[in-house]
């Protein structure tokens, strides 16, 4: 018989959360991927687990997703599970879970807590219907992008981000969204010095510039409540008068026009030739 790969969900922080069949398929697998083994260890021994431990992480090499396949086709059963809450969920045990699916062995969930509906529950904000969108870039057009995306966004965006660059983020959110958009900042879920803060994106950022946030965060960013409106399409003939006017070739008119517009290049040039 072909081995089975469990997703298992593991505490954010409380021990107490780790629901007793997490618990007892823990026991009984024969090995254990772990994001970080030394932080999956306490567990183990938590749980009185015997399992091996396989480190399975974003630097992995595919050598260690090949070791975790080789014990599934040897009929032996594997845990997968990441630092906190549920593994694949803007993490990088995804990949396992491919590569076990690809091949044809069973995957089964063992749910339990997960960051994004934890923090929702308590944050007061609409999450009848929400965006999660993880760790955005540290820079570039990407992050800009994105930013863009949640302010126009019509849910409840969810975000991550680690404590260091929270007030770098709500400061980005602020001039992307506007200083009174209504936010909430979930931080430490489940342990000792848990917080849920919300007010607006001005405030969380002027309040955690002057407390500085610990451990793991999840900032969710109010929707607008309606949906977005996309702007209208360019007017191809509009677009090539006015670039024909800068002084711009024929060609390259055409050029500009087929990108912008997405017409074809045939069309573009006869479009132009035609003014």
């Amino acid at each position: 018989m072909r081995g089975t790969l469990f997703v298992v969900a593991t505490p954010l922080g409380n021990l107490g959360d780790l629901s007793p069949r997490a618990a007892d398929c823990l026991r009984r697998v024969a090995a254990v991927a772990a994001e970080d083994t030394r932080h999956t260890r306490p567990l183990l021994a938590h749980t009185g687990s015997p399992a091996d431990l396989v480190s399975v992480h974003a630097h992995s090499p595919d050598s260690a997703i090949r070791r975790v396949l080789s014990l599934l086709q040897a009929g032996r059963d594997v845990a997968m599970v990441t630092d906190a809450g549920t593994p694949a969920i803007s993490d990088p045990g995804v990949a396992l879970v491919g590569a076990a699916r690809a091949h044809g062995y069973p995957v089964v969930t063992i749910p339990g807590p997960t960051a994004v509906a934890a923090a929702l529950a308590v944050s007061g904000l609409a999450a009848d219907r929400y965006v999660f969108l993880g760790f955005l870039p540290r820079k570039g057009g990407e992050r800009r992008r994105l930013l863009a995306f949640i302010a126009r966004s019509e849910w409840t965006a969810v975000v991550f981000e680690s404590p260091n660059r929270t007030v770098e983020l709500l400061d980005d959110l602020t001039r992307a969204c506007g200083p009174d958009r209504h936010a909430a900042v979930a931080r430490e879920l489940t342990k000792l010095h848990e917080e849920t803060r919300d007010g607006t994106l001005s405030e969380l950022a002027g309040y955690y510039r002057d407390t500085a946030p610990r451990g793991e965060v999840t900032v969710m960013i109010a929707g607008t409540g309606t949906p977005p409106h996309d702007p209208p399409p360019p007017d191809p003939e509009a677009r090539a008068r006015a670039w024909l006017a800068e002084g711009l070739s024929r060609r390259d008119v055409a050029d500009r026009l087929a990108a912008e517009t997405g017409i074809s290049r045939n069309t573009a040039y006869r479009l132009v030739n035609e003014l």
